[in-house]
């Protein structure tokens, strides 16, 4: 089930509100956990047992780390972190890296052992590293234990951001699941960021990534330069829309139910560098790993060739965290080689020349990147990038690059300016000069989005999720 379907939104969504709010509160967190429970199953029932074997997992290891820390037995609190995080990371690791490490095995040394062809449980890359990252901070002493297993629970299956992110530390939300306050504000503020989140993704994301779709379907051989380009856009256009679509729902959900989450995108495609793309990208993830990885490493404390080794390892896990496969290796050894060359010089020269060069910069790499991102083939990738340069390629346009160009011009137009802040800015100027006409016309807006996000789903032919394979 996805936030972006019928189902969701007029069957599941309102039933689980009507139970939610007409609920005394002592029992609301069983609502939700039971509604995000329901939720996972509706699209991975045989995994079922797996999250809730985490949940159950993570809950005693907090509670056996907190108990030995409180008796200064470091070395017994040590180990059940070690058991925390060596069963999670064994269990993403089996479901999504088992099949991929056989392949390699039997390439290199010749033998032929099945694969395991294990179907990859949905979510599991989030909320692994969500429940792992608890039992790290209670560790740290950084956050508080949770005693309540109901309440914990909770935490680690939150539907709202149960498939795709954001990655919500415990710390963030530990108060509200113990403690919250629902109100008409954060209720009517939910609606909003949630209805904005849909529109992204229905009305945005599906349209361009049609045409992402149609062009990596004719052969990378058979297209010329000018298609090659609409393609790389549309797709970093599609991915963008798509996930922080999918974010701003999940957060806009959060809000409805009492629980703040952070935000994961901050126009990610403004940035002047690589380094400040992200901090704009995927917000949760990075954090992430620079919480749990690049600063236990030593992060830029050790000197400098441990600082380019520190940086190295996070980027390649990180590309590998995105799917089982060498294209994403390399996809993430591409930026690690990026972001070291900025801290060693790159950002100095950045910082002199004109802004709008050093966006052309950092757009041309990530739009590269989408290249090696987007196919499982690394060939295949690095045939479609010597498309872009017109090596390979069958010429420059012709008729069917040219249509594609005008019946969607318009279209580039929305999402390159909706990419930006301008739209926000533009909102900030009216709503402070005429308050009321601002009002009326947000609620108009939002509702034209509802109704024509409905009726795209109601006749939905494409539909697509690009984070469910992650």
């Amino acid at each position: 089930m996805v936030f972006s379907s019928i189902l969701f939104l007029f069957y599941f969504l309102p039933f689980v509100l009507i139970v939610y709010f007409i609920s005394p509160r002592k029992y609301r967190n069983f609502i939700l956990l039971i509604a995000s429970l329901f939720f996972y199953s509706w699209g991975e029932p045989r995994y079922i047992w797996i999250m809730i074997f985490s949940t159950v997992l993570d809950y005693t290891c907090g509670r056996l780390v907190h108990y030995y820390k409180g008796n200064k037995d470091q070395n017994k609190a040590r180990l059940w972190l070690g058991v925390s995080v060596f069963v999670n990371l064994g269990l993403l690791g089996f479901f999504k890296y088992s099949d991929f490490i056989i392949s390699n095995i039997n390439e290199i040394l010749g033998f032929s052992i099945p694969l395991l062809n294990l179907t990859l449980p949905i979510g599991i890359s989030f909320y692994t590293f969500q429940t792992m990252s608890y039992t790290i901070d209670v560790f740290r002493g950084d956050t508080k234990v949770q005693n309540n297993i109901i309440s914990f629970g909770t935490y680690v299956t939150l539907f709202p951001q149960l498939i795709a992110g954001p990655i919500v530390r415990y710390q963030t939300v530990a108060e509200e699941l113990n403690q919250r306050t629902e109100s008409y504000d954060l209720f009517s503020e939910g609606i909003k960021k949630f209805l904005l989140g849909l529109g992204k993704k229905v009305l945005l994301a599906n349209n361009i990534g049609l045409l992402w779709n149609n062009i990596s379907n004719q052969g990378i051989s058979n297209i010329p330069v000018l298609t090659a380009w609409l393609g790389i856009f549309a797709f970093g256009f599609q991915i963008y829309f798509d996930f922080s679509g999918y974010s701003d729902m999940a957060i806009g959900l959060g809000k409805i139910f009492g629980l703040n989450f952070l935000e994961n995108f901050n126009y990610p495609y403004m940035s002047k560098s690589i380094t400040e793309f992200w901090r704009r990208w995927h917000i949760s993830l990075g954090t992430w790993f620079k919480e749990y990885l690049y600063i236990p490493l030593g992060g830029n404390r050790r000197g400098r060739f441990k600082h380019i080794r520190n940086i190295l390892i996070v980027w390649i896990l990180t590309g590998i965290w995105h799917g089982a496969s060498w294209n994403f290796a390399l996809w993430g050894l591409f930026f690690g080689i990026i972001l070291i060359s900025e801290k060693l010089f790159l950002l100095n020269l950045l910082n002199r020349i004109p802004s709008c060069l050093a966006r052309i910069y950092t757009l041309f790499l990530v739009l590269i990147s989408w290249v090696i991102f987007a196919f499982d083939s690394i060939k295949d990738g690095l045939n479609y990038i010597r498309v872009l340069f017109g090596l390979g390629s069958v010429g420059v346009f012709n008729h069917t690059s040219l249509y594609m160009l005008y019946t969607n011009v318009l279209l580039f137009l929305i999402l390159a300016i909706g990419s930006t802040d301008i739209p926000k800015r533009l909102w900030n100027r009216v709503n402070n000069r005429f308050n009321k006409i601002s009002w009326v016309a947000e609620n108009v807006f939002l509702f034209l989005v509802a109704v024509l996000s409905i009726a795209y789903l109601v006749d939905q032919s494409y539909n697509p999720f690009l984070y469910f394979r992650f």
